[in-house]
């Protein structure tokens, strides 16, 4: 089944982040061979060259390597994949509580709509 795009991102950004969480995320576990480029086009519904685009842009970033025998594979650095883990958290923890003050919310509500959807 062909990934969700929205049309406002460029597409191989979207497939960055998409790869990105399943690394971040174990889908894709540290040392684990990933899908070729072929096969995750295929799954995504891309062309293989705006798929290729991605995993250059993942490499550059360190989190998969290219081992000319073997394919790709992800980064076994787990330093690494936890500073990028933190770095996106970070990020998304930003958004909220921007959005949340935007909405007229703050920190005591904030913190107890956290708990509550933590708590389920």
């Amino acid at each position: 089944m062909a990934w969700k795009f929205d049309n406002e991102r460029p597409i191989y950004i979207q497939l960055v982040e998409n790869l990105k969480q399943k690394i971040l995320s174990g889908e894709y576990k540290p040392g684990c061979k990933i899908p070729s480029v072929r096969d995750l086009a295929l799954e995504s519904g891309v062309n293989p060259n705006t798929m290729q685009k991605a995993l250059s842009e993942l490499e550059s970033q360190g989190l998969i390597k290219t081992e000319k025998t073997v394919g790709r594979n992800v980064t076994e650095d787990l330093s690494l994949l936890r500073l990028e883990k933190d770095k996106i958290a970070k990020e998304k923890t930003k958004n909220y509580v921007q959005s949340m003050r935007e909405l007229g919310v703050y920190k005591k509500d904030v913190l107890a709509y956290l708990k509550e959807e933590i708590d389920k």
